[in-house]
């Protein structure tokens, strides 16, 4: 069973930084893309950081410059520091994987609980 936990969140002031990691675990083959979504009460999910097998990676326009996203191929983890915190970063981050249960099977995305951030000001 592929398990994604995503750890870090918290209350922090406006300005500040936050570092959110996520694990992944289970009978896994391969994993290809990794991302970063979030979640705000009354909103859509949206991706906000993108990060490919290669390390190849894409930002959503409002956390450019602020967010930087990337991953550990032997640890199977995908992490995201976030500097320069906004009230409007205010929402549930999510974790995603693109993964490969075994060698003659199709990827297939799996999503962690998500975690907690909320910006004070």
């Amino acid at each position: 069973q592929v398990q994604l936990v995503e750890s870090g969140g918290g209350l922090v002031q406006a300005g500040g930084s936050l570092r959110l990691s996520c694990v992944i675990s289970g009978s896994i083959f391969s994993i290809d893309d990794m991302g970063w979504y979030r979640q705000a009460p009354g909103k859509q999910r949206e991706l906000v950081a993108h990060i490919t097998s290669g390390g190849s990676t894409n930002y959503a326009d409002s956390v450019k410059g602020r967010f930087t996203i990337s991953r550990d191929n032997i640890k199977n983890t995908v992490s995201l520091r976030i500097n320069s915190l906004k009230a409007e970063d205010t929402a549930v981050y999510y974790c995603n994987a693109d993964v490969r249960l075994r060698v003659a099977e199709p990827l297939r995305d799996y999503w962690g609980q998500g975690t907690q951030v909320t910006v004070s000001s």
